[in-house]
């Protein structure tokens, strides 16, 4: 009898805390924009197949959705854009001869994440938060001195931390700092020269992109 009481009470207490949180969770839609730093980015196969350049500073955009389960944490889907150039200097020995080559390319990045997401409430004003994100960058470049064009998509992963200040009941402002990476093939993949598939190097390159993003984070209770 005492046991099915037992039973009976831990049930109780299981559906009041399932019922408690449900009431807690919530739906969030973040907002991003912000600027990024330059990256320099390199890979040297030999003296004669090898490319240096930098990647620009400038802005990014973009937005998330967001689950939150308050004292647990949140998982986002995240999608950042950016348009910039890099300067390179490249030499290829299937396409140039081992000759050293310049261009100006275009650049364009994007990253779609998904991310977990800790915070750490100080009040109901202030919240800050720290976590991590793994997914992939999409990244395109083209020549403009011959309008050839080239895309891949490597894994990526990101780390960031920062603070939301509440606005009001449903609306808050989100200030953060990030850091994102991706690992660069150069065989076959994101060739930095005049064309072709660069076949002939094989090394590997990361890129490191640190920047500061702000926006809104629209907050939408979820029962």
């Amino acid at each position: 009898m005492m046991n099915l009481l037992n039973k009976k009470i831990l049930l109780v207490a299981i559906c009041i805390l399932i019922t408690q949180s449900s009431f807690s969770q919530e739906i969030r839609v973040n907002t991003y924009g912000g600027y990024v730093f330059k990256d320099k980015v390199d890979s040297y196969y030999s003296s004669s197949s090898y490319y240096s350049g930098q990647i620009q500073d400038g802005a990014r955009w973009g937005g998330g959705i967001e689950y939150v389960i308050p004292e647990i944490g949140g998982i986002e889907i995240q999608y950042l854009r950016q348009n910039t150039n890099a300067p390179t200097r490249y030499s290829d020995i299937i396409h140039s001869g081992g000759q050293l080559q310049k261009a100006d390319f275009d650049l364009r990045l994007n990253w779609l994440m998904v991310n977990s997401t800790r915070y750490f409430p100080i009040n109901e004003q202030l919240e800050p938060f720290a976590g991590f994100g793994l997914g992939m960058g999409i990244f395109s470049l083209t020549n403009p001195d011959t309008n050839n064009e080239r895309s891949t998509t490597r894994f990526a992963y990101s780390f960031r931390g920062g603070i939301n200040l509440t606005l009001s009941n449903n609306l808050a402002f989100r200030a953060q700092a990030s850091l994102f990476s991706a690992v660069q093939s150069m065989g076959g993949s994101l060739y930095f020269g005049s064309g072709g598939t660069g076949a002939g190097l094989s090394s590997y390159s990361s890129m490191f992109q640190f920047g500061f993003d702000g926006g809104l984070v629209l907050r939408i209770p979820y029962e």
